[in-house]
């Protein structure tokens, strides 16, 4: 085997117990391909949702688990991430993906010890990740581990949010530079903090964690 796959399979496993004491629902994908199956042939068949909402995420999309759940017959799709409907329709989907029986998303970070980090514009996929949604699914690459909150919250400031703002075309200093400058543009992505330490209720969060590096 890779060594370096050993190396994150070991740790992975590691991982999946802390999520676990912090009241989770762990599961590991060796790769991305393996996320779709454990969602739409484990974690939906066991739940049978009747709507879906998605919250903002490169790895939703990565690991074919977006396009899986747009075919699936017989649920309703909040489908945020279609760029066809003007702006009022797409904030209202949002606010309907709030009360979505399932919400599928990715995290911005986590720490070794198992917590939930994550920094958000409108707020609305935080919102989602901490109260609303019957369960939630985060799926989560092995390059979003981070030892710390420190830590978690350096990579987000420092690496996710300016690529994310290239991403999306923003109009901020980061887009250009790089380098986060806490400015106050009205295209700013980093508006709401969510540090998840535990699952509340227990096993409400599916959490996946994916031998693969994934997204920002």
């Amino acid at each position: 085997m890779d060594p370096i796959k050993k190396f994150w399979e070991a740790k992975l496993d590691i991982m999946a117990d802390k999520l676990a004491e912090n009241g989770f629902t762990p599961h590991i994908a060796d790769c991305g391909l393996d996320v779709s199956d454990i969602v739409l042939n484990k974690i939906i068949k066991e739940l049978k949702p009747g709507t879906i909402g998605f919250g903002g995420s490169k790895s939703v999309v990565e690991t074919g688990v977006y396009s899986g759940v747009k075919n699936l017959k017989g649920v309703k799709v909040f489908d945020t991430y279609s760029n066809t409907q003007p702006p009022e329709e797409s904030l209202e989907l949002r606010r309907q993906s709030l009360l979505s029986d399932l919400y599928i998303t990715g995290t911005n970070a986590m720490t070794e010890d198992g917590c939930l980090v994550n920094l958000d514009g409108l707020g609305n996929r935080v919102a989602a990740m901490i109260f609303g949604p019957r369960n939630v699914i985060v799926i989560i690459g092995r390059n979003k581990i981070c030892t710390d909150i420190d830590q978690a919250m350096g990579r987000i400031k420092e690496y996710a949010a300016p690529v994310n703002a290239m991403r999306l075309k923003r109009k901020t200093p980061c887009a250009k530079t790089g380098y986060c400058a806490d400015c106050k543009s009205p295209d700013r992505i980093c508006n709401a903090w969510s540090v998840i330490e535990k699952s509340a209720p227990k096993g409400r969060i599916h959490a996946i964690l994916v031998n693969e590096d994934l997204g920002f």
